[in-house]
């Protein structure tokens, strides 16, 4: 079975075809009102530690190193990611995140996580 995620800023405007829409950030995506951001869920337990994220700072020299740290983080919460990989089942899974780069985001490497673990 191949799983549906997808990741969108949370400053795109939503799709009808978007699916079930999560939130995956610790912080409120700056300037948006929840119409804009359209999520179904807002998932705080599942955003990088706010140590981490000032740690990161968004720095792309620092992702692989961000990408292990969070992913041990993650590690500790299996059951969110279970409900997450359960939706995906369901259907198209759409992660909301709110930096700007989306190549070294933390949806990034939840997706990776979500489409590695799949069966």
């Amino acid at each position: 079975m191949c799983v549906d995620i997808r990741i969108k800023r949370a400053y795109e405007p939503p799709a009808s075809d978007d699916g079930h829409r999560v939130l995956i950030d610790g912080l409120w995506p700056r300037g948006r009102t929840k119409e804009q951001v359209a999520a179904d869920e807002w998932r705080r337990d599942l955003a990088p530690s706010a140590e981490l994220r000032r740690w990161y700072g968004h720095d792309p020299e620092r992702f692989e190193e961000f990408r292990r740290r969070y992913t041990e983080e993650l590690s500790a919460r299996p059951e969110a990611l279970d409900e997450l990989r359960r939706w995906a089942r369901d259907g198209r899974l759409t992660l909301v995140f709110g930096a700007r780069d989306e190549r070294h985001s933390n949806a990034r490497v939840v997706a990776e996580l979500l489409r590695d673990d799949a069966p």
